[in-house]
Order: structure tokens, then C-alpha cells, then sequence
């Protein structure tokens, strides 16, 4: 049962596309689409008549994504488009983020659960503004591994010299940020070369392509085995005569794994209990581990309500009030020193003032303004926050789902910044 479980996570990839707007993501989406055979009939033959009505050489493959553009143009939420694929190897879910520096706050909730960034660039333009941007928030979010695609090679007649100092200049802005796995592939999304099958124009390139390196990227370490965290997201009590006595806890696994005779340490009250049993929609399970959805039964009665969290006696988070973050602001409101916001934070909830701004980011230079603390709609600002309860957390680095918080306007209820803890 755990290895199946093991398995289906690590055959999911999570993955968005990210890069200037004009290098070719749509084209690039479509591509892989076409090449791997995910698309229906009849949206093949939509396209390949509405290509030939505008006078086309080729099947414009970017219209395959038309479609998301105009619900995204119909005030969609969350602004970003996913397509859902699969091959023999490995299922995809694919996040297509928008190029504009204007949407950088949607860019951003593409990328928040992305295991890896496929970063593209234009061969004729090569790394620009906001490749640079786009990579610099993969960083800060923890995505552990970037294929960067130099995409559009038959306009530059497949150059080897074009693309060698496209990845040596990519090579040295991305020295400078803590990226574990980084790979390189030269690409033409519009004529197919090296998306899904090997291109023969660019014998000088011996790498893979595009999809087998997708099919072959190893996730198993990305998550956090070590640091037990269940934040507590409901209590079931069933009421009724068949389970009369039956407390459970209801919550996603951030981290670590529990077992049934597991000590258990319940934050804030300080409770100590063993696990009783581990109970899934399938049934009762052996273990639970990251990102595992479950309900926990404990061998005594305790006080456990939303917001709890459930950790290793000699493993525990850290305890604050006083949170130093970096925030990416999402809202056309700035960040005003002083104000309060309401904080959620795992599955709990509380309100909060913005004690500092200490920096904002030059997210192109990666350098610090500290004579400009304006933060506005898309900034990147480093600031610190005063909580009215006291938040169990941990270095987003350490863990992503404990270490990652949103602030909310308490009077408009509008999400107002996504921020992670330093």
C-alpha cells in the first residue's frame, strides 16, 4: 500500500512554464500536447482549419491554448491556465504562467506548487529582464529544478555558438541563487525539434529532450521525510451509535512521517499522546508522510481543535510571534507600515501588524532598495510581522507548507500578499 502511494506521488509532476511573453510558451504547450498525442480529434482539426483560414505555413500548435487566454480575458480568479497530460512513464500537470512583468502575483500562485520551472528564452533575444525575474522567483520558492528551453533555434539556423552563450550567460545570473538542478536543452517548439523527439538539425547537441528529461527528473528528496508536522484542519466527531466514541483529527502531512505508537507532541497546549491509528479514504494505513491527506486517532483524550499542530516531542518547530518574511505583494492597495492584515498560516488563522519593511528587491540585479520601501502591486519586499497568536513554523527552505503564509485585508477580505518565512 505505501509503495503504491509512493509511486503515484513520484509519477506526478508539477510543473509551470514561465518566461518572457513572447518566447513561446503557447507554442511550446501545444507542442507537447500535439507530439505526445493528448489532444482530441476534433481540437487537432480546429486548429489545423483555423491556422489555414489565416493563411498559416504551419499548424499554429499556440491556438491549442487560445481557449485558456480567453477564460483568463473572462476574469478567471487565479490567473493561470493548467493542462493536465500524461505518458506511458509519468502524469503532468502543467501551470501556464503569463509573461508579463504586470502579472508577476499570478506568476507567482502558478509556481507555489510547481516541482520544476521549464524557463524559456528566445535564441535571437537571448536571457533577458524577465528571464531573470521568472527564475529569481523559482528560487525563492524552492523549486529545485529548472530546464531552462532556448527556444525558436530554426530562426537562428540551429547555432550552437547562439546557444552556448545563451547558457553561459544564464549560467552566471543563476550562480548567484541557490538552484540544486539545472539542465539546458536547445529547442524549436514551432518545427518540434527536441520537444518530444530528438532533433537531426542540431547533431552537435548530445543532451535529452524536453519531455524525457520531464519523465526522468527525480522528485523522492524534494519532500521533507524528517520534520514531523500535521497541522490539525478538523476534528471528526461522527455522532452516531457505530462510531459513538470515535475523536479524530482530520489534516494534511507537511512533513516527516507518522506511524501507529508514534509519541506525539500537541502545539500550543504542550499534550503528550501516542498515535492510535492512521485512517485514510482507503482505510487504516501503516504510516502517513508528506503530502499524505489523513485522519489521526490518538490514545488519549485531548483538548486538540483547528489550528493544532501535531509534531515529535525531539522535533520541534519554531515558536513566534515575530516573523521576518518575504512577501510578494498581489494587491493594487501598497503595504503600509503599521497596518494590521489577518494571517493564515497552515490551518490557522490570526491578525497581525506589519512592524518593518526592511528592503524591496531588484528582482533583475538582485539588489536591495532600501531608499525606495514603496511596496506595491507585483513588488518582492523583505518586512516583519508581529502576530497576535503565537505561529508554529519553519524556514520555507526547511518546508514549503509550514514555512508559507498569505496576509489578507481584514475589511475587504481581499489576499493581499503571498509571503514566505526567512
Amino acid at each position: 500500500m505505501e509503495i503504491k502511494e509512493q509511486k503515484r506521488e513520484a509519477d506526478l509532476l508539477r510543473f509551470i512554464t514561465c518566461g518572457s511573453v513572447d518566447d513561446g510558451k503557447s507554442t511550446l504547450i501545444g507542442r507537447l500536447l500535439y507530439d505526445t498525442k493528448t489532444i482530441f480529434e476534433d481540437q487537432l482539426q480546429n486548429i489545423e482549419r483555423t491556422s489555414q483560414m489565416r493563411g498559416e505555413e504551419y499548424v499554429n500548435l499556440a491556438l491549442l491554448t487560445d481557449g485558456l487566454r480567453a477564460e483568463r480575458e473572462q476574469g478567471i480568479t487565479i490567473d493561470v491556465a493548467y493542462r493536465y497530460f500524461a505518458t506511458p512513464r509519468r502524469k503532468f500537470i502543467m501551470a501556464d504562467t503569463p509573461g508579463h512583468i504586470q502579472y508577476t502575483r499570478n506568476m507567482v500562485t502558478g509556481a507555489s506548487t510547481a516541482n520544476l520551472a521549464v524557463v524559456l528564452v528566445d535564441a535571437r533575444k537571448g536571457v533577458i529582464e524577465q528571464t531573470c525575474r521568472h527564475t529569481f522567483i523559482t528560487s525563492l520558492l524552492k523549486i529545485d529544478h529548472i530546464i531552462l528551453c532556448v527556444n525558436k533555434m530554426d530562426l537562428v539556423d540551429y547555432s550552437q555558438e547562439v546557444y552556448e552563450k545563451i547558457k553561459i550567460d544564464f549560467q552566471n545570473f543563476i550562480s548567484r541563487l541557490d538552484i540544486a538542478d539545472v539542465r539546458y536543452v536547445p529547442v524549436s517548439a514551432l518545427q518540434g525539434d527536441n520537444i518530444v523527439n530528438k532533433s537531426t538539425k542540431m547533431p552537435w547537441y548530445e543532451g535529452s529532450t524536453l519531455l524525457y528529461m520531464l519523465e526522468n527528473v527525480h522528485l523522492g528528496s524534494d519532500l521533507n521525510h524528517v520534520d514531523a508536522r500535521f497541522p490539525v484542519q478538523y476534528v471528526l466527531r461522527p455522532q452516531s451509535n457505530e462510531y459513538h466514541d470515535f475523536r479524530g483529527y482530520a489534516g494534511r502531512v507537511e512533513g516527516g512521517v507518522f506511524k501507529p505508537g508514534d509519541e506525539v507532541l500537541v502545539l500550543p497546549s504542550g499534550f503528550t499522546s501516542t498515535v492510535k491509528a492512521i485512517e485514510t479514504f482507503d482505510g487504516p494505513v501503516a504510516e502517513a508522510f508528506a503530502p499524505m491527506s489523513v485522519v489521526i486517532t490518538l490514545n488519549d483524550e485531548i483538548d486538540i481543535s483547528r489550528g493544532d499542530m501535531l509534531v515529535k516531542p525531539n522535533n520541534q518547530p519554531e515558536i513566534s510571534q515575530d516573523l521576518e518574511v518575504m512577501v510578494c505583494w498581489m494587491s493594487e492597495k501598497p503595504l503600509v507600515k503599521g497596518k494590521k492584515y489577518i494571517i493564515r498560516h497552515t490551518t490557522k488563522e490570526a491578525k497581525c501588524l506589519v512592524k518593518d519593511i526592511r528592503y524591496k528587491m531588484n528582482i533583475n540585479t538582485l539588489h536591495k532598495i532600501e531608499d525606495d520601501l514603496n511596496i506595491g502591486l507585483n513588488d518582492i519586499g523583505r518586512i516583519t510581522l508581529r502576530t497576535t497568536l503565537p505561529l508554529f513554523y519553519d524556514d520555507y527552505r526547511k518546508n514549503s507548507g509550514t514555512g508559507s503564509l498569505i496576509l489578507v485585508d481584514e475589511f475587504t477580505n481581499e489576499t493581499v500578499a503571498a509571503a514566505i518565512i526567512l
